[in-house]
């Protein structure tokens, strides 16, 4: 394999993701994507097979906010209660003060933060405003970590660039009218999964995991790690590995990890000391102008790691300290002591609608990672 052809590859499946649209759990575009990638992995050679859960999905129906002649249209936070058509009003002020409706700058990483969840449970407001932080403009939306259950008062992302307008209101205590009106409607998503059978069965499994779904189309943030976990397939098909590895790519991402639960609850204790080892690829990997790091618990992963990404030419990453809980899919993993290895990046556009083709990647990078994970996962498995 040379270099440009792995690159051809990576940029063909990259634009494909690009192009099936906004990705959210349970939408026509998550499906143009499972579709997509099951395509992908059976042209490989793959036997692909899918595992679908349940969910409510939440439909926003009506989301902004008002205040003197303004209007500011927004995006209901997934896991807070919904408000009537009506909405809610009252005067503005800043999260934690007296206000009626709260407003708060926020950045998609607060969602783990013991404040963020302080401020969604305890504040003294009727409905909360959330300003979404960061150097480019849009709607970076805060993940729903509790999706299932909702909890706080109703609330609204509300685009960067309305940052001031805002935040002048609140200062002088305008009344403001914030309506997140949604409907809930029961339906399915899927995990892809790819089983490969080793043949030394009392090996402990491995697992190539990386989320398939997110708020929009997501092009950097989810389509460096499909790419990465194409490539692993594609060499595994090739090696014979020793033991059994399943490959899944998850849906449910942005509403706490459903499809990892899901997955988890078919194969218990794989998640354990004693379970599986797994790989995943987290977000942003070979985002333009990104950073990358690794994490891992375990030494030899994490060695193993920093060895295959030098060795595919690939800059220096960050080793995060081992006692670092991950933010992503082994979060879980990490708090009951199995084995797991994360590669994430950052990037400028994070969870924004601008995360798009060609510009939010660079497909040079991407190859170059896929190539050492995927050499790194043929050496675990044999």
């Amino acid at each position: 394999m040379t270099e440009t052809e792995a690159q051809d590859r990576a940029a063909r499946w990259l634009q494909a993701w690009d192009g099936s649209g906004i990705h959210r759990t349970a939408t026509a575009g998550d499906c143009r994507g499972a579709a997509w990638l099951a395509e992908a992995a059976q042209s490989l050679g793959a036997n692909v097979s899918v595992e679908e859960f349940t969910l409510n999905r939440l439909d926003p129906m009506s989301a902004h906010l008002e205040f003197d002649d303004t209007r500011i249209e927004g995006v209901p936070v997934f896991d807070a209660p919904a408000t009537g058509a009506d909405g809610i009003t009252g005067p503005l002020g800043p999260a934690g003060s007296a206000a009626a409706i709260g407003v708060a700058e926020l950045s998609p990483l607060a969602v783990y933060s013991g404040d963020y969840r302080a401020l969604r449970r305890s504040a003294p407001h009727v409905a909360l405003v959330i300003v979404c932080q960061g150097a480019q403009p849009g709607l970076a939306l805060l993940n729903a970590e509790q999706f299932r259950e909702p909890f706080g008062c109703p609330a609204l992302h509300v685009p960067a660039e309305a940052r001031e307008r805002v935040q002048a209101a609140a200062a002088r205590g305008a009344t403001g009218r914030l309506v997140a009106e949604s409907k809930r409607v029961t339906t399915r998503a899927a995990n892809t999964v790819v089983s490969l059978t080793g043949h030394e069965r009392s090996r402990r499994p491995l697992v190539v995991m990386t989320p398939r779904s997110s708020w929009w189309q997501s092009t950097a943030e989810r389509g460096g790690g499909l790419v990465c976990w194409l490539e692993t397939l594609r060499a595994l098909l090739r090696a014979e590995p020793a033991s059994d590895v399943v490959f899944t790519a998850n849906s449910g991402h942005e509403l706490g990890h459903l499809g990892l639960d899901e997955f988890v609850a078919r194969r218990r204790g794989w998640e354990d000391a004693n379970g599986a080892i797994w790989m995943h690829y987290g977000a942003n990997i070979g985002a333009t102008g990104g950073t990358l790091s690794l994490q891992s618990a375990d030494d030899r992963l994490r060695a193993a790691g920093a060895d295959a990404l030098s060795g595919a030419g690939v800059a220096p990453v960050l080793l995060a300290p081992k006692t670092q809980v991950p933010s992503g899919e082994t979060r879980d993993i990490h708090r009951v002591g199995g084995r797991y290895l994360t590669l994430v990046g950052s990037n400028p556009w994070f969870h924004r609608p601008q995360d798009r083709w060609p510009h939010s990647v660079d497909v040079a990078a991407v190859a170059r990672l896929a190539a050492g994970m995927a050499a790194l996962v043929a050496r675990l498995t044999r």
